[in-house]
Formats: structure tokens, sequence, C-alpha cells
């Protein structure tokens, strides 16, 4: 098993619009040959980071 991690950043204001977003790509990620979960993570330390780990 492959665990892919990225650190996205948003820009400020943003974060109701990008977990929105995000939402709707689910399905796409999900969809993904060998795909077997993600989860997405809110930073505490900046509210403005996401960890993504697929």
């Amino acid at each position: 098993m492959v665990l892919e991690v990225a650190m996205l950043d948003v820009k400020t204001g943003q974060n109701v619009a990008f977990e929105a977003a995000f939402q709707q790509a689910a399905p796409l990620i999900a969809s993904i040959p060998g795909y077997v979960s993600h989860e997405l993570q809110h930073c505490i330390e900046n509210p403005q980071r996401y960890l993504l780990l697929a």
C-alpha cells in the first residue's frame, strides 16, 4: 500500500469554499484505481492548512 501525504494551503477566508469543493471532489478521488481511503485533516496551528492522506 502507498500512503500519499499532501499539505494543502488555502487562501485566507476560503476555508468554507475549499471544504465544500473537497466534498464534491471526494467521489472523484475514490474512483481512482487502487483507491483504499482518504482523510482530510484541518491543521490546528495554521487555520489555512490542511493535510490530505490518501
